[in-house]
């Protein structure tokens, strides 16, 4: 399995949001958790993940990064 296949949503676990394999471990968890210096040792042992999970949420997080054009969208006068 690619380490991606790993993050899953579902619109019925934490309200649709990027979870490491249906978990109710949001991805944006992990990321917050990485920002304020906390290691991937301490972030498995603390959520119950596998290593594979903390690196399937850095996949997850380049392949949102890698987008081609952003397009601003004028808001539409009522």
């Amino acid at each position: 399995m690619k380490l991606i296949g790993r993050i899953t949503i579902d619109s019925h676990i934490c309200y649709g949001k990027p979870c490491v394999r249906q978990l109710r471990c949001p991805v944006e968890n992990i990321l917050e958790l990485l920002s304020a210096s906390m290691s991937i040792v301490e972030i498995v042992a603390d959520e119950d993940l596998e290593k594979e999970n903390i690196l399937a949420v850095f996949a997850y997080a380049t392949q949102l990064t890698q987008i081609k054009k952003i397009q601003i969208v004028a808001p539409r006068n009522s």
